[in-house]
């Protein structure tokens, strides 16, 4: 078989590994003198479907083309030689982040963080510009010897899709990161790029995938159905505030899980900065989990609740937790909030009002942190929160008396 020498007015240097859909190749722009990377498509399929295929690829490669992020390779330009169609684009010193989890190399959680929180942001100006990957795995993610990180392989995940779906009929991808949806065959958008992520962050942080079995269809019924544990059961090193993050990340429900990857990013980069070793007190970040999740199965109730459904610590099933929390974090008028929530959450499962508005103000990491706080009353009463907490966490002592009295009646 001869050697490829030349893609279009690219001279091929050397062949740098094979790729799901062809080869490819480090290559030479002569007219600027630049080193880049060749991504080669085969075309090799019947007339009216490699019509429709082309059509997509080019469409998928310009848009991906028009991305300029420093999480992101570069597209320079797409073009096709014969049967083959090819990409090329930056090219990246470094290592897939796929060898480098395959080389058993034990990741600190600052430095998982970091990575992840790169991803979010160049999959945030993505979605920001209309463009969704559809396959993000560590294998789509490089890393340079610096530690900087980008996304490889916009625009081609959905045209490898699409490639898979004429010739066999159906879609195939990468498993053990496709979000629910994908498994369904159902509309996506960004908030299957944050799945995918959540997976592979989920794999960092533990050694293996969440969503295991022996083959494709056990995979696929794990991902619809199995609840993974909290990484910290796996790695001691974990904060409970990554805890959260992962959960929301890998939520079964679209309305449940980060709704974008700007307050992803956000997230990872609080949670980042708050790890033990820094000075910055280890509290509050921006993610948004549902107060009325938190204690809808308190008293034995019936409907699940997103944190623990997700695995997470049965503590915060809990009125004096949620009250803690409020002391904290919010108002007087929020902690009232909270509290009409949680009665009319007991109310609802009696059918007086199962429709419950969940409160706009609560987050995982003000969960997380009346668990790891649980500030007593001594410690209140002593200032350590300060005049205005004494005086919530007074006030909620006394509601939390109040609505607890009135509930048992």
């Amino acid at each position: 078989m001869n050697k490829i020498r030349q893609l279009g007015r690219y001279e091929i240097i050397s062949e740098l590994g094979q790729g799901a859909m062809g080869v490819v190749y480090k290559a030479r722009d002569p007219l600027i003198d630049r080193v880049v990377a060749i991504k080669t498509i085969n075309l090799g399929f019947a007339l009216e479907e490699r019509a429709e295929y082309e059509g997509r690829f080019y469409q998928e490669a310009k848009a991906a083309g028009r991305l300029s992020h420093p999480n992101i390779v570069t597209i320079y330009d797409v073009g096709k030689s014969g049967d083959v169609a090819y990409i090329a684009m930056e090219f990246l010193h470094g290592r897939e982040l796929r060898d480098i989890l395959d080389d058993g190399q034990v990741l600190s959680v600052e430095r998982i963080l970091d990575f992840v929180h790169q991803v979010a942001l160049g999959l945030a100006y993505a979605h920001e510009h209309g463009i969704v990957h559809r396959d993000v795995k560590p294998s789509n993610i490089m890393v340079s010897p610096e530690g900087h990180v980008k996304i490889t392989d916009f625009g081609i995940a959905r045209m490898e899709s699409a490639s898979v779906r004429t010739q066999t009929g159906m879609v195939l991808g990468s498993p053990r990161y496709m979000s629910p949806e994908q498994v369904m065959g159902k509309h996506i958008d960004q908030r299957s790029d944050i799945f995918s992520l959540g997976v592979m962050l989920y794999e960092m942080l533990t050694g293996k995938t969440p969503f295991l079995g022996e083959n494709i269809n056990a995979i696929m019924y794990q991902t619809l159905n199995y609840i993974p544990p909290p990484p910290s059961s796996a790695n001691p090193d974990v904060p409970e505030m990554l805890n959260f993050i992962v959960a929301k990340m890998l939520a079964k429900g679209l309305d449940d899980r980060y709704q974008t990857a700007k307050d992803l990013a956000a997230d990872l980069r609080d949670c980042r900065d708050k790890l033990p070793h820094s000075a910055v007190p280890f509290v509050v970040a921006r993610a948004s989990l549902k107060v009325v999740d938190a204690v809808s199965r308190m008293d034995g109730g019936d409907e699940p609740a997103s944190v623990l459904t997700l695995g997470l610590s049965p503590a915060f099933d809990s009125f004096s937790a949620t009250m803690r929390l409020a002391a904290q974090t919010v108002s007087s008028e929020e902690v009232d909030e909270i509290a009409k929530t949680i009665k009319l959450t007991r109310l609802g499962k009696e059918g007086a009002n199962k429709a419950v508005p969940p409160p706009k103000f609560a987050s995982p990491a003000k969960l997380a942190a009346a668990v790891s706080a649980s500030p007593s009353p001594e410690n209140i009463s002593n200032g350590l929160m300060g005049k205005k907490a004494w005086m919530l966490g007074a006030f909620a002592v006394l509601l939390s008396i109040a609505l607890l009295v009135a509930l048992l009646q």
